[in-house]
């Protein structure tokens, strides 16, 4: 099996659909001796923050001089993003010999009568085995959806079970409400384990609390708000935090004030292994850690003159984030700085009207179009809901076209912001970078 055959045969099982459930990753797994076993695991749940969450306790881990294994969803440019070590991809040739490998022991499972096991099953298994034939210290594990039935949690035991904010999405497969979903992300929480929570609405946390009060887990909600921006600006936000045990002024490069309660809680987990298991991880690692961590498609300033900047606001919450940046960054004090022009794409199974209203008054003129996905919302029913708060609003269905018009339109003192679904921002990233 080749790579691109690899890739053919994990895309085409996307027929199967998503089902939420554990039993066929434990069959595909024990075909394959059980790769999960062993391994140390930081599993991280969420609704909001968890890949970035991710990705700074990889780069401290990283920076500490740790084999590091990262394993996230969904990808942005390239599918091997999706599995790491140090930051570096999965090889095409592993992935394709892992691939054929699992490939086997499904046929084998389906000539015993079992279910074909989903997408996010089959990747998941090619996971634990490369993570384990390539003996990773730590592997920082992201939950899929949910976190109860999710195929990550097949794991019995991690060495802290982490809960990024928590709100309503993927609301037809965890619950409507908010104590429901907390009930599902917190699937993830082991007997006497260690578990650190960010912030959460009252409902969601009195949940976490019982759920670790009946497994005898030990407990850390970290409460974020007790932080100082000392600077900010498009290239590193730095701030300081009464709860981070006297490390100074941290830096960060991933933008926006939200990423700072990301790496509070991304600290708070260090601290955690640091502890209660004894890793060596130096003041250093984590400054230069923090300051180097990277998550692509995230308020990413891709380009300059113009300001082209990409964000993958895919629900209200994120969407809400991006507003707030945007007005500080741009708006700041009615200061307006250059025209600012929105590209935006979202899928039809999101809050395409959240998202909307959180953004598009930050915007003087509006490009709607439609990422490349199945599951794409109309680019004229989107135009419609725009047409509400924006005047100037014009439709592309081609993204690739969209993003043109407004490369086009701008001045090198304005600015572009690209956002909605990370299907959109991935091929766009892709696209103005490669120009």
């Amino acid at each position: 099996m080749n790579y691109q055959e690899a890739l053919d045969y994990i895309h085409g099982t996307h027929k199967f659909g998503s089902k939420l459930g554990l039993d066929n990753i434990r069959r595909l797994l024990e075909k394959l001796d059980n790769p999960q076993e062993g391994l140390k695991i930081i599993h991280i749940a969420g609704t909001n923050g968890k890949g970035s969450t991710c990705a700074f306790i990889n780069a401290v881990l990283s920076e500490a001089g740790n084999k590091v294994g990262l394993y996230t969803s969904p990808y942005l440019e390239v599918f091997n993003e999706r599995i790491q070590i140090n930051n570096k991809p999965i090889e095409d040739h592993r992935l394709s010999e892992l691939t054929g490998r699992v490939k086997e022991k499904v046929e084998l499972l389906l000539s015993e009568g079992y279910a074909h096991p989903t997408e996010f099953e089959i990747v998941t298994a090619i996971a634990f085995c490369y993570f384990k034939e390539e003996a990773v210290d730590l592997l920082i594990l992201e939950v899929g959806m949910g976190g109860r039935l999710d195929a990550t949690n097949v794991i019995e035991k991690s060495l802290v079970s982490v809960i990024a904010p928590l709100a309503l999405d993927h609301t037809q497969y965890l619950g409507e409400t908010i104590d429901q979903i907390a009930m599902e992300k917190c699937g993830i929480i082991k007997e006497k384990g260690c578990v650190v929570s960010a912030s959460q609405p009252v409902e969601a946390e009195k949940v976490i609390k019982e759920i670790c009060k009946d497994r005898d887990a030990k407990l850390e909600i970290v409460k974020t708000c007790n932080y100082q921006i000392i600077r900010r600006s498009l290239t590193a936000y730095e701030f300081k935090s009464q709860v981070l045990n006297g490390l100074g002024t941290i830096k960060i490069g991933l933008l926006g004030e939200h990423q700072i309660r990301n790496g509070i809680l991304a600290l708070r987990v260090i601290d955690f292994l640091v502890s209660e298991y004894g890793f060596d991880i130096s003041l250093k690692a984590i400054q230069k850690g923090m300051e180097n961590a990277k998550w692509p498609g995230r308020l990413e300033v891709i380009s300059q003159k113009p300001n082209i900047i990409i964000d993958g606001a895919h629900n209200k919450h994120g969407a809400k984030v991006l507003g707030e940046f945007l007005r500080y960054h741009f708006n700041s004090n009615g200061k307006k700085t250059g025209e600012m022009i929105g590209v935006i794409g979202v899928l039809g199974d999101k809050d395409a009207s959240g998202i909307v209203e959180e953004t598009v008054a930050n915007f003087d003129r509006m490009i709607v179009t439609e990422p490349v996905n199945e599951r794409a919302m109309d680019s004229a029913k989107l135009k419609a809901l725009v047409e509400k708060t924006n005047d100037f609003v014009d439709e592309s269905k081609n993204w690739e076209d969209a993003v043109e018009k407004a490369i086009s339109l701008a001045k090198p003192e304005d600015s572009i912001v690209i956002y909605g679904s990370l299907y959109l921002i991935g091929g766009a990233r892709s696209f103005i970078l490669g120009r």
